[in-house]
Order: C-alpha cells, then sequence, then structure tokens
C-alpha cells in the first residue's frame, strides 16, 4: 500500500476518539495521494464468507496448494521441528489447513494451539473445528499478529520451542522492504532454535494471477466491494457500490497483483464516524484495496538471510506454484 502520511489537518484533532478502524480508514481515504483501505480490513463476518467461497473456485490454487502441501508432508514438516513445541498461527481464519499438521504434532506429542486473528468469528470457527483433536489443547487470541505472538510466546514454558505459522502467502501483502520488516519483528520475539513455517505464492503467467483475483462468478469482486459496504454498516458512510468496480492488476515490475476499487464517476463520500470525513472522488480514480506479491524460493532464502533466520527446508507444490519454508531463528 502507499504511504500513510499526509491526511488533512482538520480531522487529526479527532484521530483520539475513533476507533482502529475509523482511523485507518480515515488516514487512507484522507490521503492526498493514492487512496488505500488496509486489508486486514476485508475479514469480517461477510468478507471472511465471502473469502472462504474464494478459496473454493477453480481458478484460485493458492489456497489448496497451501492445504496439499501441509497434508501431504504434514509429518515431514512435523519431524523437522524438535519437541517441545507451542504453535502459534498468524491470521489463522477458519484454521482448517492448519488441521493436517496439528494431528502430525500431536502424534509425537501433546501440543498447544494458538490461533490469532482479528475477525471474531473466524476464530471462533477455528477454536470449534480444532478444539476436539486428541492431544492438541486450542488458546486462541484475538489480536492483531504481533500483539498476539507476543502473548503466545509469553505462555511457553522454559524448555519449549516456538513453531510460528504464516500460511497461505500472507506475507505477500506486506510491501517490498516491509516483508523483511515484518519478519524481523517475528524474529525479535523468538529465541534461538524457535521456527517460521512460511507460505509465499510463486511467480506465474500473468493471465494465471489475474483470474484468481478477478474470476468469471465475481465472487472477487463481491469481497472487495464488502469493505465499502463494511464501512458504510460500521461507519455510517453512504457509498453506492453501484458506483464502483472490482479491478485486479499485475505490476510486472513489484511482481505484485493488486485489488482496488475504482470510482465510475465523479462523487463525494461522507462518513459519519471517521469524524464526518468528506472524500472526494474522480471518475476513474481507485482505492487501493490489497498486494499480494508474487516470490521465488530464491526471494525467501534472501529475507531469512536479512532477518536472521536459517533457511532449513522447502516443500513446493506444483500444480500451481507454492511453497512452504521452513525457516529457523538463528
Amino acid at each position: 500500500m502507499p504511504e500513510t502520511a499526509g491526511i488533512a489537518l482538520q480531522y487529526e484533532e479527532k484521530a483520539e476518539t475513533l476507533g482502529p478502524f475509523a482511523q485507518d480508514v480515515r488516514r487512507g481515504l484522507g490521503h492526498s495521494g493514492q487512496k488505500y483501505v488496509p486489508c486486514k480490513y476485508f475479514y469480517d463476518a461477510v468478507g471472511s464468507a465471502l473469502f472462504e467461497a474464494i478459496t473454493l473456485l477453480p481458478e484460485y490454487g493458492l489456497t489448496r496448494a497451501d492445504q496439499r502441501i501441509l497434508t501431504r508432508y504434514a509429518d515431514e514438516i512435523a519431524a523437522a521441528v524438535p519437541p517441545p513445541l507451542i504453535v502459534a498461527e498468524l491470521g489463522s481464519g477458519s484454521a482448517k489447513k492448519t488441521r493436517a499438521l496439528l494431528e502430525a504434532l500431536a502424534r509425537r506429542q501433546p501440543t498447544t494451539y494458538h490461533p490469532i486473528e482479528i475477525s471474531p468469528a473466524a476464530l471462533a470457527v477455528a477454536e470449534r473445528e480444532l478444539g476436539h483433536l486428541d492431544g492438541v489443547s486450542v488458546r486462541g487470541f484475538e489480536a492483531e499478529y504481533l500483539d498476539g505472538l507476543g502473548r503466545a510466546a509469553a505462555r511457553r514454558g522454559a524448555d519449549e520451542r516456538l513453531l510460528v505459522l504464516f500460511l497461505g502467502s500472507s506475507i505477500g501483502n506486506f510491501n517490498r522492504d516491509e516483508d523483511c520488516e515484518f519478519l524481523a519483528r517475528i524474529r525479535e520475539l523468538l529465541q534461538p532454535g524457535d521456527a517460521l513455517l512460511l507460505g509465499t505464492d510463486l511467480v506465474k503467467p500473468v493471465a494465471q494471477m489475474i483470474l484468481a483475483y478477478n474470476d468469471p462468478a465475481g465472487v472477487s469482486a463481491a469481497f472487495n466491494l464488502n469493505l465499502l459496504a463494511r464501512i458504510n454498516r460500521e461507519l455510517e458512510a453512504d457509498f453506492d457500490l453501484h458506483l464502483f468496480e472490482h479491478q485486479a492488476l499485475y505490476d510486472e515490475t513489484a511482481h505484485r497483483m493488486e485489488m482496488h476499487l475504482r470510482a465510475t464517476v465523479e462523487q463525494q463520500i461522507t462518513i459519519k464516524r471517521a469524524g464526518g470525513l468528506q472524500v472526494f472522488f474522480r471518475a476513474g480514480e481507485t482505492i487501493w484495496t490489497e498486494s499480494s506479491h508474487k516470490y521465488t524460493l530464491a526471494d525467501v532464502v534472501r529475507m531469512a538471510g536479512q532477518t536472521s533466520f536459517e533457511p532449513a527446508r522447502h516443500w513446493v507444490d506444483e500444480e500451481w506454484p507454492f511453497a512452504e519454508s521452513l525457516l529457523v531463528a538463528s
């Protein structure tokens, strides 16, 4: 996403009285350059359900590739991480794809699992679906990534290692350089010998990637537009969703898929619960809602080297190029 500095001064004095969602919306839509809204706000109850539907689409192979690796190589991954350990998953969602790995770990030792998720609906599903697994104890945290990881790390025993799961290529939502900054912040919360299982979506033909983010059934478009609907519902805005259209673009230079919402006509929007923010859109102007960077294995090795991790293993799905990489804290 673009830089976050530069919101109109007349709104700054009201920031302290607003919640995080309102502040971020005001900051992003009040930006003097490219308007944006952070992609983490996709995932209210409606958005989470729509994303689950996206993962079932034939055009969107990422989630299935992630699942195939975690299922096919669950025992290998579990054997690569010495016990005893606790597991913390950043942005767990429903945690459906994590089940096979947790079962493999629990066959070796009793396992404590901490799903970390800002969507309470998704967190409830994860706790319900995995709470009955033999040998697995589930304690979720409704929190941002690093806050939740800090809470999970604080619960470890003196002799326990920590395995962090950051799956589904969520790292790709960060800008270049920001991805390394985030990995470095994860590393600060770990001890030597702890590990990170990092999912990365690999570079593939452009046409294939475009279809994954702009499917013919329109589910991705509905997912994107629901962000405006959420602002309407929660912040009393007056977006007319019929006056915006979903766009999926690929930046060849940055190796990045982008999702935007494009205003089809000139219009002005009022967001009452964001300090009464008024936002003017020119026809054709966009709100940047998501970045999804694509990687090579060389990129993963480079990022590990820059953030005090040692790359131990890579598992790659060939059907939909995707990798899970085990990085060990050095």
